[in-house]
């Protein structure tokens, strides 16, 4: 039973959906069920006016070429975790808890594809780090991690 538990856990790493992002590192592998902000409009909205939202559950932020990333927390009324990530999956930077309502400029450097937003104080609590590596389907090939299971 414990066998079949530990395979069904490898074969749901090994598959890669929109609606899902691993990651990987030093601590060992999570995944998170995300919303896909992928357009101007979902972008612009992201996570503003939600009161909460599931420990397992982030939004990933898509963009169409890597670029450098600017947010802020305007209108946002729980605590953010910030992981922004490179063309190769490659976690860049992490802002550990974004402050509600706050719109100070959070700074994510250049070169940024896509923004992991998790609740507050989970890329802490999984010891996630600058160097780590994201897959989701959004990555080509050449990623670091893809979703072809390499």
């Amino acid at each position: 039973m414990a066998a079949a538990s530990i395979l069904a856990a490898a074969q749901a790493f090994a598959e890669c959906a929109p609606n899902h992002v691993d990651l990987r590192g030093g601590f060992g592998q999570a995944r998170f069920t995300v919303e896909l902000a992928d357009t101007d409009a979902t972008r612009a909205q992201g996570l503003m006016h939600r009161a909460s939202m599931p420990q397992s559950h982030g939004m990933l932020f898509v963009y169409p070429a890597p670029h450098s990333a600017f947010f802020w927390m305007r209108n946002t009324l729980i605590p953010l975790d910030m992981i922004f990530v490179g063309e190769d999956g490659e976690v860049l930077r992490i802002h550990q808890n974004a402050i509600p309502l706050d719109e100070s400029l959070i700074k994510g450097g250049p070169n940024v594809l896509l923004v992991l937003e998790l609740n507050g104080g989970v890329s802490e609590r999984l010891g996630l780090q600058e160097g780590d590596v994201l897959r989701h389907p959004s990555l080509g090939n050449d990623a670091l991690w893809p979703c072809d299971g390499g």
